[in-house]
């Protein structure tokens, strides 16, 4: 934001949610991005110079707490058997047993190629 060719659009530019949602990935940033969360009237100016001048430099790339859930095929066809939502059908796949799952998937066949 300082020293760029347009500053007031570096500022508007600027998104304080996922700034402070990175940072609290991490042990050492955790209490700041809570302060800034604690305080949404400042400007985002104010909240980027609050973490520059606060946060140690490090690196703070962290690919694997930001990875998708990838979705099963078997939580898929549980979810539109029993019309339920991802979490409910993540509980039930856990009491589920092998042959009701073949069960369901049968009866959810469509028939034609595949």
């Amino acid at each position: 934001m300082r020293g760029s060719e347009n500053d007031e659009l570096s500022e508007k530019a600027y998104k304080p949610y996922l700034t402070n949602r990175s940072l609290s990935l991490f042990h050492d940033s955790i209490l700041h991005a809570n302060e800034m969360n604690m305080r949404p009237h400042l400007d985002n100016k104010q909240q980027y110079e609050y973490l520059l001048n606060t946060l140690r430099k490090r690196n703070r790339f962290s690919k694997a707490k930001w990875k998708k859930h990838e979705p099963s095929a078997s939580v898929e066809m549980i979810m539109e058997y029993f019309g339920y939502g991802r979490a409910k059908a993540e509980q039930a796949m856990r009491v589920l047993t092998y042959d009701q799952l073949i069960m369901f998937e049968s009866a959810l066949d469509k028939g034609g190629k595949g």
